[in-house]
């Protein structure tokens, strides 16, 4: 038996599957001085009761990619004589498709996955009848087919996955309840019942304890838990009379799962009158513990899953589980360096961790070893959450993900609740004038404004969809003449004092603008790997502001903190004290200079520069650029001024006959101009010379990442930024999709949309450098039809850029 340890590198919090998995893969990187901790039993919170599936299913290439690992891994690990695990893989799994949408999005899924080595297939009906002969495929039009999906013992696989680490110089300790957390000088100190570990850093994977944990550091997770029932039928003579196992069934239609156990079901529901756990109160001795089954709860969800599968009408049940499990805010787990936590590290909210949990740690150990994992991570960081998402914002987005399981996110979907988390003064004001409002960051921001009947319906599709014209009368209407659109929820950091220049010089990859103008800026890694894109004012000598995109707020905040800012340097936030719009097309100079009396002509306010202005005695940060392509200006100001400045802009544009527009208009206009954007375009798996964006680079200065990017210059780029045409009249291009030469996967699609000013369907995305050359004739795979694709010279509108130079 080990001594218990007084130091060590990592200590992780929680023996459940995240955590077993992050201290395995930690130790696989050769960290020795590794410690787990589990204040009961291995596996014995949510990960014990688990249905134990174990599918490669996931809405984004990362997801897919971790979940194949997790296959793959599971599959070593239970071959290992010395210590087996109950792995049943390749029974296959369907998800169940209702309409033209499902298989629209399933046909996406299929192509999506194809970039991570993934096969999936998409069923009829009569296919799907063949695999599952119990299933009534009555009112289906498709399926999802995932050839290797299965189920694994999640006791054992933790089990396993401990003693492989522990094979591999690290230590485990049951019955080890954390009781405090300090931070020190050199890291943290990790206060147990059986004393205390100094350490550099720690995980929290305390599953549904995640918030008392949360607690000794100080933040909150936007996760709550859910109950979840699901039960097992005793021996069904329609199994055992079959000659092979049936496939797992997941169905967004009557909101349950199922899937073979021995010779019965294991039959798991979604409810639609759920309920969460634990917020109040988790008593000490839960741990291997369930709650009271309450069958009256899925009385209604029942009676559509025996239409599904006629054979549980006269099955009996033998045993009924109900437990816990943790939801993230979003549905997708919460996995990545804690916000504002120095080595705080969070392995959270996996609802569906034994059959994702394998990837989940590998993605955090190279988080935590290499700074970033193979894959970017973006989707699961837990800075993709800030302060809104207290408790009743993950309470309420946990029923909603609860309630909607097996439905997968449409292109321009936002769901419900937790909704006006964060709103302008403006909201009222263009709710009125008919906008549709998204969330991002928490930020209700305007997606465009819909016809004033009051029939109309927001209904996001892969395909083009009830607001597709809407979209491109805006567009058009600021190409040829002017709009106006609220930025709201910019991420906005001012940042000054003396060193500032030197400081951003090592930081950011390229040259500092001059006073008075703005440039784009990059932060990049010690592999030359994206961090943070910022555009970046120069307001004094030692004074800037930086602007990055709403969801940035807290991860830019960490690249900057992190960065040893001088002593004399000081970081203020503005994202939530200031708000912003843009006016923009051929008509924005007449109608801002009919606001203003600053001078807006070229010699005096020429193209990337900003200038202080007022407009209606309200001192205003003027920055002439546009995202749209067109000459304008970004105006940002308190956000307390909101109305006045737009009423006064309002006033001045509506005779000239000024439109309001939203955020799905400038994606269209900055497709056509091919401008980057931060997590879509420009990640962690690309460097800046790969993205095209060489020209932003200094490689006579040093910066972080500098020495990585000159080798790769010599080593030549492993993939190129293109922009595509794409001949598809029914739908845009979607993120993941793949990119064909004659049959061959050559490159993957990172942003699509319809140019409605050009009438161009385009994509932009990264491929083999060989076939990066305009006109170049490739395909791209758009929700399952092979749509013929032409690489074009960049930028595709306005090459000269003599719009906004105007």
């Amino acid at each position: 038996m080990s001594s218990f340890p007084s130091r060590a590198r990592v200590v992780v919090i929680g023996g459940g599957v995240g955590g077993a998995s992050t201290f395995y893969h930690l130790t696989e990187h050769g960290w020795t001085d590794v410690v787990l901790v589990e204040r009961d039993e291995l596996a014995s919170g949510s990960t014990w009761h688990a249905a134990g599936q174990v599918t490669q299913f996931g809405a984004v290439q990362t997801m897919v990619g971790l979940k194949k690992y997790s296959v793959e891994l599971y599959t070593r690990l239970a071959a290992d004589p010395e210590a087996p695990i109950t792995y049943r893989r390749d029974d296959g799994g369907i998800r169940l498709g209702y309409d033209q949408s499902d298989l629209d999005g399933y046909r996406h899924f299929v192509g999506m996955a194809k970039g991570m080595g993934v096969d999936f297939e998409v069923l009829g009906p009569s296919e799907m009848a063949e695999a599952h002969p119990l299933l009534d495929v009555a009112g289906l039009t498709c399926g999802l087919w995932d050839p290797v999906d299965g189920d694994i013992d999640p006791t054992g696989l933790v089990n396993g996955l401990c003693k492989a680490g522990r094979r591999n110089g690290g230590q485990v300790f049951r019955h080890t309840e954390v009781v405090g957390l300090e931070s020190t000088a050199d890291g943290w100190l990790v206060r147990t019942n059986k004393g205390d570990i100094e350490c550099e850093s720690f995980v929290n994977a305390g599953g549904y304890r995640v918030h008392q944990i949360g607690k000794f550091y100080g933040l909150e997770s936007a996760v709550s838990s859910m109950e979840h029932q699901y039960f097992l039928t005793e021996e069904l003579p329609e199994l055992e009379a079959l000659d092979k196992r049936v496939p797992l069934i997941r169905d967004p239609g009557d909101d349950f799962y199922s899937r073979q156990e021995h010779n019965g079901l294991l039959v798991g529901i979604y409810e639609q009158g759920c309920k969460t756990w634990g917020r109040d109160h988790i008593p000490d001795n839960f741990a291997g513990k369930l709650e009271p089954p309450d069958l009256d709860r899925i009385a209604d969800n029942m009676e559509r899953v025996m239409k599904r599968l006629p054979v549980l009408e006269t099955a009996g049940i033998s045993s009924v589980i109900n437990g816990p499990i943790a939801y993230s805010g979003d549905g997708i787990p919460i996995v990545g360096k804690l916000p504002g936590v120095r080595n705080g590290y969070a392995m959270l909210g996996i609802r569906a961790g034994i059959g994702e949990g394998g990837g989940l740690g590998k993605v955090l150990a190279e988080i935590i070893v290499d700074g970033e994992s193979e894959w970017d991570s973006w989707c699961l960081d837990p800075r993709r959450f800030t302060q809104y998402a207290g408790e009743a914002y993950a309470s309420a987005k946990a029923v909603e993900e609860y309630q909607r399981e097996f439905v997968f996110h449409r292109p321009d979907e936002h769901r419900p609740a937790g909704r006006k988390a964060k709103y302008t003064p403006l909201y009222d004001v263009l709710a009125t004038k008919g906008a549709e409002f998204g969330a991002l960051n928490g930020w209700e921001r305007v997606l465009y404004f819909h016809p004033a009947e009051s029939d109309f319906v927001h209904v996001p599709e892969f395909r083009f969809s009830t607001f597709h014209h809407q979209v491109g009368d805006e567009a058009r209407a600021v190409r040829d003449n002017v709009g106006i659109v609220e930025i709201s929820g910019f991420t906005r950091f001012e940042v000054k004092g003396s060193g500032a220049d030197e400081w951003f010089n090592h930081l950011m990859a390229g040259r500092l603008p001059a006073i008075g103008r703005s440039a784009l800026a990059y932060v990049s890694d010690e592999k030359g790997r994206f961090r943070s894109e910022f555009t970046m004012l120069r307001l004094a000598e030692d004074h800037f502001w930086l602007l990055s995109a709403a969801l940035a707020e807290w991860h830019d905040l960490d690249i900057l903190n992190e960065a040893d800012p001088p002593t004399a340097v000081t970081i203020t936030n503005l994202s939530a004290t200031h708000n912003a719009l843009m006016v923009a097309g051929p008509q924005s100079r007449e109608v801002l200079s009919s606001v203003t009396d600053h001078p807006l002509d070229n010699k005096s306010f020429p193209w990337l520069s900003t200038r202080e202005i007022v407009i209606g005695g309200l001192a205003v940060r003027a920055l002439r650029l546009s995202f749209t392509g067109e000459l304008g200006w970004e105006l940002h100001f308190p956000i307390e001024h909101s109305v006045a400045v737009y009423e006064a802009l309002w006033a001045a544009g509506e005779p000239l006959g000024m439109v309001n527009f939203g955020l799905l208009a400038t994606e269209s206009m900055r497709m056509e101009k091919n401008y980057r954007v931060w997590k879509h375009d420009i990640h962690t798996e690309y460097t800046v010379l790969e993205a095209g964006l060489d020209r932003f680079v200094d490689l006579n200065k040093d910066f972080r990442g500098r020495d990585a990017i000159v080798a790769q210059r010599e080593a030549g780029d492993r993939r190129r930024f293109v922009a595509l045409e794409v001949a598809n009249d029914e739908a845009s291009a979607h993120t993941g999709d793949p990119i064909l030469a004659g049959e061959h996967l050559i490159g993957v699609v990172t942003s699509g949309g319809y140019g409605h000013t050009m009438s161009t369907n385009i994509a932009m995305g990264y491929v083999v450098p060989e076939y990066a050359e305009p006109g170049t004739e490739l395909a791209v795979d758009v929700i399952g039809v092979r749509s013929a694709a032409v690489v074009r010279a960049e930028p595709m509108f306005d090459p000269a850029h003599k719009r906004p130079r105007a």
